[in-house]
């Protein structure tokens, strides 16, 4: 090979080897390029991500919200915040209060066993009744089914009185009412499924959407203060004239059906 041919070559050599380096360096500057920005977009979702989290921490629960939202009455109530709920012949003399908790197992029992006694004594015109919904098992086992519940009692209270009786029988039956410890009525669909045993609830487009968008959330959450606000220590309770009415054991509501009606007769009679 000539010492011209040689040169050349070298000089050839050294400038692939120059373009080669200056292809590297393009390519390293790339690369940190593309971890910084990476990088700026980790640290900024992070950010994001933090900032998204307080503010749903610092924002009220739904429960917390409805306090402030405004109160729906349902129809078929009286009072200043419509939490008289009274059913039943105005001729009648008496009124029977009753006090229960929708998660409440023990008032479960007690509608299942003497639910349908006050409802015929009603119908009759023995008395008048009057519930007063709690939500005490929410704050004691946590949840919010208890409120939810009755939420759906005013939805279908708006509808009539009998849907009312109806559907609260339904909540408490043996097929639909949940362990104590189950949150189950916090959910709509749950509550709307009841529901559709109920005629005047079934497919009723109006009394879903209240349930569904919590009509009467205000409402249950001003019931529950009224239950709250009472002398009541537990459920069920049940009251005439002031007074309570219990079974044999002097202490508790009665539980069947004949030691309801030895209670509320002399209850009457008194």
């Amino acid at each position: 090979m000539s010492k011209r041919n040689s040169q050349a070559a070298k000089t050839a050599a050294r400038e692939r080897l120059r373009q080669e380096r200056e292809r590297q360096a393009k390519k390293a500057k790339v690369r940190r390029q593309l971890i910084v920005a990476a990088s700026v977009v980790g640290v900024l979702a992070a950010a994001g991500g933090i900032s998204y989290a307080v503010v749903q921490a610092n924002k009220p629960d739904h429960w917390e919200a409805a306090k402030d939202a405004e109160l729906v009455k349902p129809a078929n109530t009286s009072g200043k915040d419509g939490t008289t709920v009274v059913i039943g012949k105005a001729d009648a003399k008496k009124t029977l209060e009753v006090y229960e908790d929708p998660r409440c197992p023990i008032c479960a029992s007690f509608e299942q066993a003497v639910g349908g006694t006050i409802d015929k004594d009603v119908a009759d015109g023995k008395y008048k009744v009057q519930f007063i919904g709690a939500s005490f098992l929410d704050r004691n086992l946590t949840g919010e089914g208890s409120k939810n519940a009755l939420s759906a009692l005013g939805a279908a209270l708006d509808v009539s009185p009998e849907a009312f009786l109806e559907y609260k029988s339904a909540l408490y039956s043996s097929e639909f009412h949940p362990e104590e410890t189950d949150d189950k009525f916090k959910d709509d669909a749950y509550l709307i499924k009841i529901a559709d045993t109920v005629d005047a609830l079934k497919n009723n487009k109006e009394f879903q959407a209240a349930v569904k968008d919590g009509t009467y959330d205000r409402w249950a959450l001003e019931m529950s203060d009224k239950f709250d606000g009472s002398d009541v220590q537990g459920t069920p309770t049940l009251k005439m004239d002031g007074k309570k009415l219990t079974g044999s054991d002097g202490q508790n509501a009665p539980m069947t059906a004949a030691e309801f009606t030895t209670a509320v007769d002399k209850a009457l009679k008194g």
